[in-house]
């Protein structure tokens, strides 16, 4: 097949209409300044749109890669060392992934197996655990394939290094079909005070990978959303690892003073006591930075 000719190709580019907006592409991944062909978009920006489609399509269908996944988790000493049991597996009431997207309200239950599989656990354990740390594929298996284990490493050294409370940690359970109430049952099963879910977010167009953390006192079937507290969009490209587990950490040892969480407990952890703080952190911290130059 004979290539096209320079004199052809210079005369496609010159059907694009360029955006005057090309400037700020370099500040956001959203799509903007696409530039049209005619009535419509070019096909250099048609093609990405029809992959990053894709993309998301496959983050919310791929099934979790359970055995993977908690090889990961038990790569690290750390968590090995403070969660002192193997990763458990259980699953909701949705029994596949059809199931799971059209009946919301099954994947926010443990299904009945998995529910006295938890129940056991807890009899055989005498222990009282003060967090659960619960794992779910979500609406993104691909977000927690990649960003669960290392912000769970990151927080469980954050609660290990912890002078003011000694932190009893419940066995890592990872929930397959699992909605965020999903990880009220575990809570409930295990005893926790406190329940902490990981879960994978509705995946967008540039961000099929996107991770929410969910944390919630007094964990009960049946609990209200305004009872939790949310960290979302925790990816390389979004809020990092250290960011989030930060701020979970915060929201974690916060809830054990005031005993709730929800519309009760207010995310404080970007407030500064050093103020030479600011100069390491300038990405996070631009407005205070800027309220001080003030």
């Amino acid at each position: 097949m004979s290539k096209p000719s320079t004199k052809s190709s210079n005369k496609a580019i010159g059907l694009v209409t360029e955006n005057p907006w090309q400037a700020l592409k370099q500040f956001t991944s959203a799509r903007i300044a696409l530039g049209r062909a005619g009535t419509s978009i070019p096909t250099q920006q048609l093609l990405p749109f029809q992959l990053d489609h894709a993309r998301a399509i496959d983050a919310v269908h791929k099934a979790l890669a359970v055995e993977s996944l908690i090889e990961k988790l038990q790569a690290s000493s750390i968590i090995q060392t403070y969660t002192k049991h193997a990763p458990m597996v259980v699953s909701s009431k949705a029994n596949d992934r059809m199931t799971y997207l059209q009946r919301p309200d099954l994947g926010r239950q443990l299904c009945e197996a998995s529910w006295q599989s938890l129940l056991e656990h807890r009899d055989k354990s005498s222990q009282e655990y003060d967090l659960a740390i619960v794992v779910a594929d979500g609406l993104s298996s691909t977000a927690i394939q990649r960003h669960a284990a290392p912000v769970i490493k990151s927080l469980v050294i954050k609660l290990t290094k912890d002078d003011k409370y000694p932190w009893s940690l419940a066995p890592l359970t990872i929930v397959t079909q699992g909605r965020v109430a999903v990880g009220d049952d575990v809570g409930e099963c295990l005893k926790a005070k406190i329940t902490l879910i990981l879960i994978g977010e509705r995946p967008g167009l540039t961000s099929p990978d996107s991770m929410g953390i969910y944390i919630t006192w007094n964990p009960k079937r049946g609990a209200k959303d305004s009872s939790r507290n949310c960290i979302s969009n925790i990816r390389p490209e979004g809020l990092c690892y250290e960011e989030a587990s930060h701020k979970a950490f915060y929201l974690l040892t916060e809830s054990m003073k005031t005993k709730c969480t929800g519309i009760g407990l207010k995310d404080r952890s970007l407030v500064v006591e050093d103020s030479s703080n600011l100069e390491s952190s300038p990405k996070s911290q631009f407005l205070v930075s800027a309220a001080k130059d003030k």
